[in-house]
């Protein structure tokens, strides 16, 4: 369900390091709660992020939410096709549906995130407590 090369915020984002660079997006349980996404606002080429800071927020049918970053650094890409099919997040939300790329300050600061089996526990976790 979860790709088990991730790892897993929270405040459910997901980050892919490869390098020095890691891509973000959201993931599959948080693009379920939220909806038919309809807008995203990211964050320019060259911001400066820190790891929990907000990077921009997503619009659905349901609600606006703030989206944070699992780390720091430059944001060195964003993802374009989101501006006119912001519903790749819901259809492709661990692919095509990826936010942005930053060129990450200190690679290892994401082996403090989850892997995809304690994110897998804290979203089942998280059901539960809804239907509670």
């Amino acid at each position: 369900m979860y790709p088990a090369d991730f790892r897993y915020s929270k405040d459910h984002e997901w980050i892919k390091v490869e390098g020095d660079t890691g891509t973000i997006g959201i993931t599959d349980y948080a693009q379920n709660e939220l909806g038919d996404v309809v807008f995203v606002e990211l964050p320019k080429i060259g911001a400066q992020l820190k790891a929990g800071q907000t990077l921009g927020s997503i619009e659905s049918v349901k609600a606006v939410s703030e989206v944070f970053s699992p780390a720091t650094g430059e944001v060195v890409a964003t993802n374009e096709a989101l501006a006119n099919s912001p519903e790749k997040i819901n259809q492709e939300p661990h692919t095509g549906g990826w936010l942005i790329r930053l060129k990450l300050a200190d690679k290892n600061e994401a082996s403090a995130l989850m892997d995809s089996a304690a994110y897998e526990t804290y979203v089942a976790e998280k059901a539960k407590e809804h239907s509670a």
